[in-house]
């Protein structure tokens, strides 16, 4: 088989999230509302922040998917209802298993708000197979020092492996569904063949320079996604413009199960998502300090 096509691509829309940060956000808009399992993909910044203006998302709960937060620039703080606390700083991940249920905080640290600086970075939230919706909370918070990068023989092909496998190296963070997030960067020249099982969902969001997806060479330029077809066993991307270009790669096993989505609630049936509710007013996901 060969690489695979593009479906379609969807210019990401700014919107505000959180305490009122700015995020680019690809899906879910208006006619796409996920790629099974990928429920979310948010770009924070680039944004340079002046003293004073940084925000966060203050407390907030969680149940029956996950949230994976990858910082390129700038530092954020996290607690939740079950005692977990830590800080993110650029190429840190932290991998969120909500399950059952949490509060959690995402806050701007200390110094970003008192002097300001650069923020940039992801947030994806993936969804859980029914089996495991109830599963008890889990945090995998792994540094940069410990995400594996591995580089091409030819030096201009660089990928951070934060879920899955690329170029020879497999990532440290566990996954319930086989999934790959990987974060590519491709100097000039540079051609990258990833394989992606069939079956599987996949997507590109490029957010920096433009490159070429397919043998049949489209173009997608910073803040689009392409949505890829099922049609070949890997996906290719080149970079025949001058300056360097990134890009995450998302690809998974589809769950193909019934979703009910309401805020912050990823359950398979109304009922569940109301118990959710409950749960959270009543007390039950727990509070913060």
């Amino acid at each position: 088989m060969g690489a695979r096509s593009i479906q379609r691509t969807i210019a990401a829309v700014r919107t505000l999230e959180g305490a009122g940060f700015v995020v680019r956000r690809p899906f879910p808009v208006q006619g796409l509302q996920q790629v099974d399992p990928f429920l979310l993909l948010d770009e924070m910044g680039p944004t340079d922040l002046r003293p004073g203006e940084a925000r966060g998302a203050p407390d907030h709960p969680h149940r029956g998917f996950e949230t994976v937060s990858y910082i390129l620039e700038g530092a954020l703080e996290h607690q939740d209802s079950v005692g977990n606390r830590g800080r993110l700083g650029p190429g840190d991940v932290q991998w969120m298993t909500a399950g059952s249920g949490v509060v959690h905080s995402e806050m701007p640290a200390e110094e970003m708000v008192a002097r300001g600086g650069r923020m940039h970075g992801f947030q994806v939230w993936v969804n859980l197979p029914r089996a495991d919706k109830m599963m008890r909370p889990r945090y995998q918070d792994v540094p940069a020092s410990r995400i594996p990068t591995a580089v091409s023989a030819d030096g201009k092909v660089t990928v951070k492996v934060i879920a899955g496998e690329a170029l020879g190296k497999a990532a440290v963070i566990d996954t319930r569904i086989p999934i790959q997030y990987l974060h590519f960067i491709l100097q000039e020249g540079a051609e990258v063949r990833q394989p992606v099982p069939a079956g599987h969902t996949a997507c590109i969001y490029v957010f920096e320079g433009r490159g070429v997806v397919g043998e049949d060479r489209k173009m997608v330029q910073d803040g689009d996604l392409a949505l890829l077809r099922d049609d070949g066993d890997h996906v290719l991307v080149r970079n025949e413009s001058h300056k360097r270009v990134q890009f995450l790669l998302l690809s998974a096993q589809p769950l193909k199960e019934p979703m009910v989505r309401h805020g912050p609630f990823v359950m398979n049936t109304w009922d569940e998502v109301e118990q959710a509710f409950h749960d959270f007013q009543s007390g039950r996901m727990g509070r913060i300090g």
